[in-house]
Parts: structure tokens; sequence; C-alpha cells
């Protein structure tokens, strides 16, 4: 009995790793994805059968936008039964944020999304987007008694494999890219591919497949610093529309104690914005009330967000909204980790 190939679609939505330099004029121009095994012949040694499909217009990532992100949820829903897998090729100056989204959209996941891209263009001669490319489909085609290994949306750069709501890019010049300072890595690749079962999110048995389709960008992030001006805060908190404000507070989640600030954090509050306190330290957690300069926040119900991400945090109120989650349930609900974004 022969066993069927696994199914990947690689999806091209733009960026670096689907560039190739023209060395007449020195400019990159995108790369035909259709000759896609003739300028990788390696492929040809994965065990899986690999279809592409391409943005008609590829985008750079700093122009990535929530309708892009339920553009790639579309496509993934609409070839969610013929495909074992998905390789999503992106920028990386947003890709945390796109694998954040595509992890809150993408509810009761069965099968692998793995994002990746690259510094250098793929015809470059050091050019690091072969070997991500390379791993990311050969993992999104891992099985195991018919079942895939990987059954959520990850984030592969330079050897690892992450969750891809819990990422950062934290360099725009090394290999090394991304990291995921509150969660280890799911898979490592070297001479062997090293499988973290336990770090894996585990599948959600007999739940159906669901497509989210609304986000809300009513949403603002603002970073705390000494010296920040109350009528900086006060503007933000009256935009017209807003729903919700991330705020990057220090440490364990420590902020201001000066009156007229808390004031004005009540007084949104009480007028339906939600206020969601992340750490702007690159690892660590939110505590709130470990410190004065804290307890103020808990006691205005204030939400705690924990160890998640601004990357996840931003996508998953932005998913939250769309999905029209009630006022009452709201602080509880973003407090529940969803899809392994929290601990």
């Amino acid at each position: 009995m022969t066993l069927m190939k696994t199914k990947i679609l690689l999806i091209y939505t733009g960026g670096t790793i689907g560039m190739v330099k023209d060395y007449d004029s020195g400019v990159l121009k995108p790369f035909n994805f259709n000759e896609l095994l003739q300028r990788i012949p390696e492929l040809y040694q994965l065990d899986c059968n690999i279809d592409t499909l391409s943005f008609d217009s590829p985008i750079d990532s700093s122009d990535m936008h929530p309708r892009d992100w339920l553009k790639i949820a579309s496509i993934i829903e609409d070839g969610y039964e013929n495909y074992d897998g998905f390789v999503v090729l992106h920028g990386s100056d947003t890709m945390s944020y796109t694998a954040s989204a595509l992890s809150f959209l993408l509810e009761n996941l069965d099968k692998p999304v793995i994002f990746t891209g690259s510094q250098l263009p793929i015809g470059d001669l050091r050019t690091d987007a072969k070997e991500n490319l390379i791993t990311s489909i050969q993992i999104a085609s891992l099985r195991q008694n018919s079942k895939s290994v990987v059954r959520e949306v990850g984030l592969y750069f330079e050897y690892k494999l992450y969750r891809g709501n819990r990422t950062t890019k934290i360099n725009a010049e090394h290999f090394q890219a991304f990291a995921s300072l509150n969660y280890p890595h799911l898979v490592e690749s070297g001479v062997h591919l090293n499988i973290f079962k336990e770090y894996l999110l585990p599948s959600k048995r007999n739940k159906n497949f669901v497509v989210h389709k609304e986000m809300d960008n009513n949403v603002a992030v603002l970073k705390l610093f000494p010296g920040i001006s109350l009528k900086v805060l006060e503007s933000i908190l009256n935009t017209e529309g807003l729903k919700a404000l991330v705020l990057e507070t220090y440490g364990s989640g420590n902020a201001p104690t000066d009156k007229k600030f808390l004031d004005l954090l009540k007084k949104a509050i009480a007028s339906g914005v939600h206020i969601i306190n992340v750490t702007q330290c690159s690892g660590g957690s939110v505590i709130m009330g470990q410190y004065e300069t804290s307890t103020a926040l808990k006691k205005m119900q204030v939400i705690n967000g924990k160890d998640i991400t601004t990357e996840a945090a931003i996508t998953k109120v932005m998913y939250m909204l769309g999905s029209r989650v009630s006022p009452k349930l709201f602080k509880t609900v973003f407090e529940t980790s969803l899809r392994g974004e929290m601990n």
C-alpha cells in the first residue's frame, strides 16, 4: 500500500524572501513561484507535493493591514480540506503581527500554518531564504499516525520554529531576527529536526475548524516613558471611535501614580474603553499589585496582559472586538489564553 504524499500550499504575500536580484540592474524583483521547484531543486527531496499561490500584488509587510490578514485566513479556509499544511511567506517586519492575528482568526486549527521569510533575497549568495523555506515546508508536512505533528500557527526563522503569537522581531540585520522570550521554541533544526512535543498546542478533538471574518482596528498602543505628557494620553483616549488601548507599562506592569494620570484612565474605562496592561520589557510578565505603582491599575480593573507580547495583545483585541465580545466578559476573555498566547 502506497502512502499518499502530504500536500502543502505555499502562500506568497510579499517580502524579501520572494525577491531575486537582477544582476544587470541590481534591482530586486518578485520571484516567479511557478518556477519554485526549478529554482530550488532541493525541494524534490521533500516527501510532499507543493502547490503555490501568490497575492496578485505582493506587498511589503510594512503595508500589511487587517484586511490582508483576513485574505490569508480566507485562502487557508478555501484550501483547508485539500491541503495538509500551509506555509506563508511574509516580510519579516510585521510577521509577528500577522502570525498572531492568524492564530486568533483560525479557531480549532488542526493543521500547521507556518510563517517564514528571510533577511536576504532568495537568489543572494549568502541568503537565509532557502533554509527557512525548505525547513518550513518540511515542518508543515510532518505527520504521525495520519495526523499533523504541528497543529497551530508557527513562525520559523534561523533553525527554530516558534509559536507565532509568542514572537517578536528583535533584529533588523541578523539572521536570527525573531525571539520568543516567554515561551520555548517548538522545533529546532540541526542534523535532525528536534520536536519538543510538550510545548505544542494539544489537539482540540471533535471541534470544527472556524475562520473568523472580522477584526476591529479601533485600538491604540501607548508606550509610557518618564515625562510623558498628560495631554498626549488625553488626546489618545479621546480619539473618536477608540475602543481599546494597549498600555505598555514599566517592568511588571507599573505606571505613574500621578492622580491626573490615573483619573484619565478611570474616565476612559468608565466610558467603555478597554485598557490592557502589557510590559514594555522584552520578556517577563505583568503582575499587577506586586508594587504600589500598579495597585491603582488593578483596583480600577485594568486588563492584565500577563506575559503576552504587544503584537499578540493588539491582534487579540482586534479579534475580540470584531467578534463582539460583550463588555462584561471582555476582561475575563482577554485574560484567558485562547491560542497559547499567554501563560
